[in-house]
């Protein structure tokens, strides 16, 4: 099927509006701008927001408005609702459609879908962003009047659900990256300070910092920050005389 007259210009423009941001390493900000250009691009959107599970913790991410917060958290509360089927158990193409939540679909989520309809959204849509094992999410998409999501519109959120997909992946990586850099920097000082007090090698100090981990059962980067913080507070006391 040929793609929607602008569809390729509208998934272009989100592409860049959203891949433009300084902060597209950030995972809190990657999802705000994944969510505002869902609202902005996919026809008949009133709202959005995106529903993250993480080590079996469902939190509300990047609500717009914030409004919607409170719905996709009371989606995770009573383990009830379009975002959450989305995430536990999806159809093939990982789009679950709420046409009607005051009407046909009220007895799927008969718990959760009256108090989206008191809250003024008669249609949801999400979709499945699974950006690893340990990490899956949903686009949730709401609009306030029912039967508006017709097949153009589910079209354009599949395709644009894919994009999330692989931008969320994309910034939780590089996240994992920079925390693995951060590590890094932070044992190599941690090695530089026991070999300056204790005159060893770089392979001795760091079988140091590894023996005090096994014997402390902390972790190497958490001895590393130890020792760091600890050499912080040597110097600065060194620093203060009795005249100071």
């Amino acid at each position: 099927m040929a793609a929607p007259d602008g569809l390729v210009a509208a998934l272009r423009r989100a592409s860049q509006e959203i891949t433009a941001k300084r902060s597209i390493r950030d995972l809190h900000d990657t999802l705000v701008q994944i969510v505002r250009s869902a609202v902005q691009t996919i026809p008949h959107v009133d709202a959005g927001g995106i529903s993250l599970t993480e080590d079996g913790i469902i939190t509300s991410r990047g609500p717009h408005p914030v409004v919607i917060s409170t719905l996709d958290q009371l989606q995770t509360e009573l383990h009830e609702g379009p975002c959450i089927t989305a995430i536990d158990d999806p159809p093939a193409d990982g789009t679950v459609l709420a046409n009607d939540l005051g009407g046909a679909d009220a007895a799927r989520w008969p718990r959760f879908a009256p108090r989206a309809v008191e809250a003024g959204f008669r249609s949801i849509l999400s979709i499945q962003l699974t950006a690893d094992q340990h990490m899956r999410a949903a686009l949730n998409l709401y609009a306030t009047d029912p039967g508006v999501f017709d097949e153009e519109s589910r079209q354009v959120a599949g395709l644009f659900g894919v994009q999330a997909a692989m931008l969320l992946y994309g910034s939780r990586q590089a996240t994992f990256l920079q925390r693995a850099v951060d590590s890094r920097d932070v044992i190599g000082q941690a090695k530089g300070i026991l070999m300056e007090r204790f005159t060893v090698d770089d392979d001795e100090a760091f079988q140091m910092l590894v023996r005090s981990s096994q014997d402390t059962n902390l972790k190497l980067i958490e001895v590393a920050e130890w020792l760091r913080a600890e050499a912080v507070e040597r110097r600065r006391h060194r620093g203060t005389g009795p005249d100071e």
